[in-house]
């Protein structure tokens, strides 16, 4: 079974999300909504979020589904683990009867990688399994945020729509609210129920899923923990026998001491992921925010938010980082894997790809994650993250036939694992798409081709991680979340799904290519705290006001 991992971090922007789910199929990985919304935006979206009292009322009833245990419970705010291998022949069902009818919906969805052919063998099992018709709009993952905003701004939007969390920004936050239907009236309460894998997703992850104060989004689970590892090649450590570093000095000694330009090696890649790690930086968009000691700020008004973007800078200008990360160039766990650089940061999910892609061509391959630890060489601070970060819409407008078919193959999706449901999602057909060696299902040239993220993109159960044919890999990501997950705070606006004022949008827009251009070298710090300053008079302080008012009426996340 694939893994179902994590939300997409804060502060990244636009980036691919878990790019490497080509190859594996999808990777994705609390708190009340204590907000109350604030009036209506021009557009016809609704500002703010909902309150608890409210939420209750529109979240979907839980009733848990029993599958197979975990072998690494979820701890911390961790994923599970499984570690063992599913008994393949045992494999239980999760939806009994097709609850599609075979109305045909188009679902529009970000993908990694190349698409498979509309009528390829593994889109038609699953058809047939959910008694669904889809037809798949997939989109670039790369550019998504283009062609969502290009939709969402027309006469003419998909059945069904999957919207990432890091794409709700300027108007695609209010187009949400204004373009996809309540879907109170299939899930609230009890009438959950038709759709039992629906049911089974936490009652966080649904609060999450109330935009404008009505249910409009399906969530994928998020487990909360930050996932965003610093990974390094432990078979050229324990070759050179370096020492993991445990502090921001000790990372910048060890880098330069492993650093040999000459035979084109160099300690790592960018860091800057890392670095807001380290020196416990907020996540970007709205848990950047947060109230303490009665001061409420935003992550860059923050001198750590400074001192991250300040050690990035020094590893560049200590020649450490690759010159193609400098470039903006290639991609990172590329030079990784060639030994060019020793260490980089992405999500959780390339510490399986990695290992399986190098298991054959390099043998004596070994990445492992570094535990974060904190600029001083003391417990790291990280933050929290939403307990979903990604939904799947229905645009406003659909027929009942249509919303009960997208809610049929949402609730296929969502299948927990140990079930034939999952099984079919994350690998195909046995025979056509994979085929079983000693109990461990694996993906043929067809399969890898065709059972990529589409499907896995519409829902999905608990977050959790299983590899059946590296179960030590498993085991690592959920315990290495578990000890992370020990540092976690919650900011104020944890568990809340709020949608800013429209005329705030591009109010942040400039920092993430200025972090960029400064930790690179080709801005000044004074460019960074100019562009602080501007984001204070040109609506920072108004926004201030406004997340502080709704704090004061309805109380902290945290």
């Amino acid at each position: 079974m694939t893994p179902n991992s994590t939300s997409s971090p804060g502060g990244l922007g636009r980036r691919r999300f878990l790019a490497s789910t080509a190859a594996t199929a999808a990777a994705v990985v609390g708190g009340l909504p204590l907000l109350t919304s604030c009036g209506g935006s021009a557009d016809g979206g609704k500002e703010g979020t909902t309150s608890a009292k409210d939420a209750d009322k529109l979240v979907p009833t839980f009733v848990a589904q029993h599958g197979v245990n975990p072998d690494v419970p979820s701890k911390n705010g961790s994923v599970a683990g499984y570690t063992g291998k599913v008994d393949l022949a045992a494999l239980t069902t999760s939806v009994p009867k097709k609850l599609g009818t075979g109305e045909p919906i188009k679902i529009m969805s970000p993908l990694w990688g190349t698409a498979p052919k509309p009528d390829c063998a593994y889109y038609k099992a699953v058809d047939a399994a959910a008694g669904t018709k889809v037809t798949w709009q997939n989109q670039d993952g790369n550019t998504y945020g283009e062609k969502l905003g290009a939709i969402l701004a027309s006469s003419s939007i998909p059945d069904m729509v999957v919207v990432p969390g890091w794409e709700l920004v300027g108007k695609i936050s209010n187009a949400v609210t204004a373009k996809f239907m309540d879907l109170g009236p299939y899930l609230a309460g009890d009438k959950v129920k038709k759709y039992p894998n629906l049911a089974a997703i936490p009652s966080d992850s649904w609060r999450m899923s109330i935009f404008g104060g009505a249910l409009r989004g399906i969530p994928m689970p998020s487990a909360s923990s930050t996932f965003i590892v610093p990974f390094y090649r432990k078979d050229i450590f324990d070759k050179k026998g370096y020492e993991v570093p445990t502090s921001a000095d000790e990372f910048l000694s060890w880098a330069k001491e492993a650093t040999n330009a000459k035979a084109k090696v160099y300690a790592c890649d960018d860091m800057t992921w890392t670095a807001f790690n380290v020196y416990g930086v907020r996540p970007s968009g709205t848990l950047g925010w947060n109230l303490a000691d009665g001061k409420l700020t935003y992550r860059i008004e923050r001198p750590e938010y400074l001192e991250a973007l300040e050690w990035s800078r020094k590893l560049y200008a200590a020649g450490v980082v690759h010159p193609d990360a400098k470039a903006q160039s290639g991609q990172p766990e590329n030079r990784f894997t060639a030994g060019q650089v020793l260490v980089y940061n992405n999500d959780f999910s390339h510490w399986y790809v990695r290992t399986a892609e190098q298991a054959q061509s390099n043998p004596d391959f070994v990445i492992d994650g570094m535990d974060i630890f904190g600029a001083d060489g003391g417990d790291p601070t990280l933050w929290a993250g939403q307990p979903a970060t990604i939904w799947s819409c229905i645009r406003k407008g659909a027929s009942k036939a249509v919303v009960e078919n997208a809610l049929a193959a949402a609730n296929f999706a969502a299948a927990p694992y140990g079930t034939k449901e999952r099984m079919l999602v994350d690998y195909g057909v046995e025979g056509t798409h994979y085929t079983v060696k000693k109990g461990v299902p694996v993906k043929n040239d067809r399969g890898n081709s065709e059972v990529v993220n589409a499907w896995v993109m519409l829902a999905a159960p608990a977050p959790y991680v299983a590899h059946p044919d590296f179960p030590e890999v498993a085991r690592k990501q959920a315990e290495w979340e578990q000890r992370m997950g020990a540092f976690a705070k919650k900011p104020s606006t944890y568990g809340m799904n709020i949608v800013e004022p429209s005329r705030y949008a591009n109010l942040s827009s400039q920092f993430e290519q200025l972090e960029k251009d400064y930790v690179r070298g080709n801005k000044k710090m004074s460019d960074i705290q100019d562009a602080i300053a501007t984001w204070k008079s040109s609506g920072g302080e108004k926004l201030r006001d406004w997340y502080k008012k709704l704090l004061d009426e309805n109380g902290s996340g945290n």
